[in-house]
């Protein structure tokens, strides 16, 4: 799928309302793909390789970022040919199933000195300690906030009339998707999350996917992953490769669907991640409800969204202090790499992937 007309960013997990939820696995079974797994300690110069290695690649790449640090790379996809390098550690373990085949690993922990480790053992392992303790507080708050807006989208469920929803659905296919010869299949990406930063949205990436957008304006989020459900279906169905970005909280539910091959997006607009582009087609999905009733609770929901602001804001907190004591435990790795090593492998990686592709 040769998409790219630049350099796109994604995340491929995030923590959500079940803990920390990723596509790593499901990039790993995407057809030819080849996976490179780095294997490494914190500060072991896993982002810069990967970094370096996109910066010599004269076609575009694909970034995959770290929710936990939205400033260091947790992958690199390249199109030509079609490989990944990605960090197969902690929180988003990846072990080879066919290795060597379709996996090879990277392993940077020869490049550790153990004994300057060692003598800093009590350090490290506190750090450690903190930074789990830090982002299992963060997940807490996240839950909270993602049973409070479940409580907004299951409120709203019963006002809608589906029927509707779903002619309205199979005419925007009819519209936008016509019949090909392909065989569909499937990307998963997110293309938000909640960072130290906050809540983080790559809009540079809706440009540059998707000259085309419509946008579903969903305050309730009840109607438009129902009827980015039904596209994604008709898209496969009708030939096509397509990015499905599930929601970070509620990763059972859609929030974008891009369609490469028609420079094509439908977006979900609401509080969280409110979209504006020029020229974009929108749809207003308070159409699809049957009545007032939601009027009766809007206080209620009212107190669930400004709730669930808070609780993610302290979320991102706690994030913001989880990578401070990552940045420490990163200083004290820092100390014992071998950073040589690690550049010999990264040369003979773009020459691998890049200078012989």
């Amino acid at each position: 799928m040769n998409y790219l007309s630049n350099t796109v960013d994604f995340f491929l997990g995030a923590v959500g309302a079940k803990g920390f939820h990723g596509y790593f696995r499901e990039l790993d079974r995407e057809p030819g793909i080849q996976m490179h797994l780095i294997k490494a300690g914190p500060g072991c110069g896993k982002s810069t390789l990967m970094r370096k290695l996109s910066q010599a690649s004269p076609l575009p790449v694909e970034h995959i970022h770290c929710s936990s640090d939205p400033d260091s790379l947790d992958g690199v996809i390249f199109q030509t040919p079609y490989a990944a390098v990605i960090d197969a550690t902690a929180p988003h373990v990846l072990e080879p199933e066919y290795p060597g085949a379709a996996q090879q690993v990277i392993d940077l922990y020869h490049t550790m000195n153990a004994d300057i480790l060692t003598a800093q053992q009590g350090e490290i392992v506190a750090l450690f300690y903190q930074c789990k303790a830090l982002q299992e507080r963060a997940a807490r708050y996240i839950s909270t906030a993602a049973n409070l807006l479940e409580d907004i989208r299951r409120s709203a469920l019963p006002v809608l009339d589906l029927a509707k929803l779903e002619r309205y659905s199979d005419r925007l296919a009819h519209r936008y998707l016509p019949h090909t010869d392909g065989v569909g299949s499937e990307r998963i990406r997110l293309l938000s999350a909640i960072t130290p930063k906050g809540h983080m949205v790559f809009y540079n990436t809706v440009s540059v996917l998707a000259a085309r957008k419509v946008v579903l304006h969903d305050a309730y989020s009840a109607a438009a992953p129902l009827i980015l459900k039904r596209l994604r279906q008709h898209a496969l169905d009708r030939g096509y490769e397509i990015i499905t970005c599930p929601c970070p909280i509620h990763p059972d539910t859609i929030d974008h669907l891009f369609i490469p091959a028609l420079n094509l997006a439908f977006l979900t607009s609401n509080s969280w991640h409110t979209m504006c582009f020029d020229e974009q087609k929108n749809i207003h999905c308070t159409r699809f409800e049957q009545n007032d009733t939601l009027k009766h609770c809007k206080k209620r929901l009212r107190f669930n969204r400004k709730a669930a602001e808070e609780l993610l804001h302290q979320a991102s907190i706690a994030q913001q202090e989880a990578k401070h004591q990552h940045d420490c435990l990163e200083n004290y790795y820092k100390s014992a790499i071998e950073f040589s090593q690690v550049d010999e492998i990264t040369t003979s990686l773009i020459q691998k992937l890049i200078t012989n592709a």
